[in-house]
């Protein structure tokens, strides 16, 4: 497949991701070992990841034009990755070449008893930063663009870019994987946001994840929806929604909302369900609906790994998102 800037239809909307970009050295062994242990693997393989580079292919492979802005060293992992990227058709012409430095990569080793896979990761240099964003790259890399990727591991830059792209009017869609440094401030320009099980509850020190979620809307405006996942189990969405509801119609608990959503929940399918409550008054100011969705059962026998799931999701978010 040739690169998304050679297919791209003018008009056609374009999905912008700006992150790091990651080796993987994928090993697969028949169950994790123990300390001191020596196994053999099972098999091997070395790919381009990273959340951002992985959500894109995603893309690209669901037939939308998209692009990436990341910096990569000028060696032999920098290349690959880029190369590969290109091969799956996204665009790497916004892609940085340091000519001296280190790529990013990741040693992961993939469970077959458990079908988990543990990451270790090796940071690489230099970072993308602020002054790698001129005026004219900024104005060029968001030209055409529907929706902006961020994960905030390149958070100046990506501070800088998210910035732009919000006086554009450009909506953005944020993955907190975990509280970092910076995120606040990236994570207030977002307009959807995407967060691993436990950062809702991290960021916001609520009680539970429902009140975390509603926590969310409450302290981010902006935002239209907040989705929590959930792994083998789904995930958990807080939409904030602008129909009208009665003045005097009573607030409902968010807590009290899940718990009735979970009963009414075919969790036994193997199929996803999708199951939506009423949309209600949360709060004072927040009128929303929650939405439980489960995941595909899949077959162990079946299941390869779980490298890159959550990035899959993601990208197929950002087509919905944009298609919206």
């Amino acid at each position: 497949m040739s690169s998304c800037s050679d297919e791209a239809i003018p008009g056609q909307p374009i999905v912008l991701g700006c992150g790091q970009l990651c080796l993987d050295y994928l090993v697969t062994v028949a169950s994790f070992p123990i300390p001191d242990q020596k196994i053999r693997g099972t098999s091997f393989k070395v790919q381009g990841g990273g959340n951002t580079g992985n959500a894109l292919t995603c893309v690209a492979r669901l037939g939308l034009p998209c692009r990436i802005l990341a910096k990569v060293a000028d060696d032999s992992h920098g290349r690959y990755m880029v190369e590969e990227l290109e091969s799956s058709g996204v665009d790497t012409s916004f892609c940085m070449s340091a000519k001296d430095g280190a790529s990013h990569f990741n040693y992961v080793i993939v469970d077959n008893q458990t079908n988990t896979r543990t990451c270790i990761y090796t940071p690489g240099y230099p970072p993308l930063l602020p002054d790698d964003l001129t005026e004219s790259l900024l104005l060029d890399v968001l030209d055409g663009v529907r929706v902006l990727y961020v994960n905030g591991r390149s958070r100046e830059a990506e501070l800088l870019l998210a910035q732009k792209a919000h006086s554009k009017n450009i909506p953005i869609l944020i993955n907190a994987e975990k509280k970092r440094t910076g995120l606040d401030e990236l994570i207030d320009l977002a307009d959807y946001a995407i967060c691993s099980t436990n950062f809702p509850q991290e960021w916001t020190g609520a009680p539970s994840s429902p009140s975390a979620l509603l926590s969310m809307l409450i302290r981010l405006p902006k935002l239209k929806f907040v989705i929590m996942t959930l792994g083998e189990h789904g995930c958990v969405m807080l939409e904030r929604c602008s129909s009208e509801v009665s003045g005097s119609e009573e607030e409902t608990d968010i807590d009290e909302l899940h718990e009735s959503l979970k009963q009414s929940t075919d969790f036994t399918s193997v199929l996803p369900v999708c199951n939506s409550s009423l949309v209600t008054r949360l709060t004072g100011n927040v009128t929303g609906r929650l939405v439980i969705v489960t995941a595909e059962k899949i077959p162990s026998s079946e299941l390869i790994d779980t490298t890159g799931a959550g990035d899959a999701f993601t990208g197929a978010l950002l087509y919905g998102i944009t298609l919206h």
